[in-house]
């Protein structure tokens, strides 16, 4: 049953992912906020509904919403909002939640030269542009009202600060509320599964892609200068030994590069070849998640300077520094 506890009250709301259900959550402040709303479908907008009403709320009583990050589960619903409620989250939102016929160029681009880099063969391609645009079926077409920042405290919410976490997504933000250590952190730190970093294309101004792993391994530490005593996750039960499930995160994401790295002392693979050793069972189904995940392991042990690429033919062959 819905519920408040310390002025937080968490709604579960039903997914078309693989993912599951997601977590959003309602917060009482000078603002009745609602930190993200779920994904663009019928189901999740009555039970959206249903359980602000077992709190005495309506819609139109929520005053304001801030995004976590800009995937569809957890920004889709923003059509179903009136379009004078105000929306903030990180700048970086914008391109997702707005999308233009420039972006889908842009994105269709990045995956093609990436797909070539990676050695995934050309048939992939289509059905996985195809899923793509299949997926933000579920997001929304609407622009932030403000951006929010590392240590801005958002309007509405005075207890509150954000922290940028990026990683699983370059718009990733958390609430910290320092008088009891509650953070709401999106989806960095899940109880149940590690969120994937996932592959986006260079920011507006920059050329070199993000790394994504590197910046999740990054906000993972940073998560631990905080004195965090109860973190409220995207997807899933709460979590209360933030240190500890950090430090299990960290260290089976070394042991995945470790076993990358072994299979590249015997041989040079590609990405797509590690990408298929890996999660042999689900890369054809879920190739981008997959796919983000190897790039992932190549991102960090290049990073710690245990292997090295060469281009063959505009596909990467990479191979263990011995």
């Amino acid at each position: 049953m819905t519920e408040w506890l310390d002025g937080i009250a968490k709604i579960v709301l039903p997914t078309p992912f693989p993912v599951g259900d997601v977590n959003v959550y309602v917060v009482m402040g000078e603002r009745l906020t609602l930190i993200d709303v779920g994904p663009n479908t019928e189901e999740s907008f009555q039970m959206l509904q249903d359980q602000l009403a077992t709190l005495g709320i309506k819609l139109a009583d929520i005053e304001q919403v801030i995004l976590t990050h800009d995937h569809p589960d957890h920004a889709g619903l923003l059509d179903r909002f009136p379009m004078e409620l105000h929306v903030y989250g990180h700048a970086y939102n914008e391109r997702w939640l707005n999308r233009t016929d420039r972006f889908y160029n842009e994105y269709e681009s990045f995956y093609k030269e990436m797909f070539i880099e990676c050695g995934v063969p050309d048939k992939y391609y289509g059905p996985f542009i195809s899923g793509m645009k299949t997926m933000l079926m579920f997001s929304c077409h609407r622009s932030l009202t403000g951006a929010l920042s590392e240590g801005q405290v958002p309007l509405g919410l005075s207890e509150w600060t954000v922290i940028e976490t990026p990683g699983h997504a370059q718009s990733q933000i958390g609430l910290y509320r320092q008088k009891d250590g509650v953070f709401i952190g999106g989806d960095l730190l899940l109880a149940h599964i590690s969120a994937n970093p996932l592959l986006e294309p260079s920011l507006p101004g920059e050329t070199d892609r993000p790394k994504p792993q590197l910046q999740v391994n990054q906000s993972l530490q940073k998560l631990l200068t905080f004195p965090i005593r109860l973190l409220y996750t995207g997807h899933g039960e709460e979590v209360t030994d933030v240190a500890g499930l950090v430090e299990k995160r960290l260290t089976h994401q070394v042991e995945r590069s470790e076993q990358v790295y072994e299979w590249l002392t015997h041989e040079s693979m590609t990405l797509f070849d590690i990408c298929q050793r890996l999660f042999p069972a689900v890369y054809k189904k879920q190739l981008g998640l997959t796919l983000s995940e190897s790039v992932a392991q190549i991102d960090f042990l290049e990073d710690v300077g245990k292997i090295q690429a060469t281009k063959v033919d505009g596909t990467f062959m990479y191979s263990a520094i011995t």
